[in-house]
C-alpha cells in the first residue's frame, strides 16, 4: 500500500506542476479599461454593451495551443483513470485496503473529465460564430 501511495503521490505532484505550467502559459495579459465611468442606473447594462462593442475580455487563443491544452488534459485524464483502475483491481482481486485513494482518484478523474468536455464544447463547438 505504501508503494501505491508513494507512486501516486509522486504522479500527482508531477501532474499538478504540469497543470500550473500550462495554466501560466494560457493566462491573458491584464489591460486597463479607458472608458469613462457610466451612471449608476446604467452601470450593469453599460458593462454588457461595452463588452459586446469592444470585445473586451475575449482571449483569442491559437488553435495549436488549444489542442495542446486539450491533449495535456486528456493525458492527465487517462493517467488518473489508469490509477483509479489499478487501485480498484488491487482492492477487488488482492484485498488491499486502498479504498480511499481509489475514491480520491475517481473524483479527480470525474472532475477532469467534466472540465475536459466543457472546454472542448466551449472552444470547438461555439453556439454562434463571430
Amino acid at each position: 500500500m505504501k508503494a501505491y501511495l508513494g507512486i501516486s503521490g509522486a504522479l500527482c505532484g508531477v501532474l499538478l506542476s504540469l497543470l500550473f505550467v500550462l495554466a501560466g502559459s494560457a493566462r491573458a495579459e491584464d489591460s486597463a479599461l479607458t472608458t469613462s465611468e457610466p451612471l449608476p442606473e446604467t452601470q450593469v447594462m453599460h458593462a454588457f454593451t461595452e463588452q459586446a462593442k469592444e470585445g473586451v475580455g475575449v482571449l483569442d487563443v491559437p488553435d495549436r495551443q488549444k489542442h495542446l491544452i486539450m491533449f495535456s488534459m486528456g493525458v492527465a485524464l487517462l493517467i488518473f483513470l489508469s490509477i483509479t483502475v489499478a487501485f480498484g483491481v488491487a482492492m477487488a482481486l488482492y484485498g488491499k485496503r486502498v479504498f480511499v485513494p481509489h475514491m480520491i482518484f475517481a473524483g479527480f478523474s470525474l472532475t477532469l473529465a467534466i472540465v475536459h468536455s466543457v472546454v472542448a464544447v466551449v472552444w470547438f463547438f461555439p453556439s454562434s460564430s463571430p
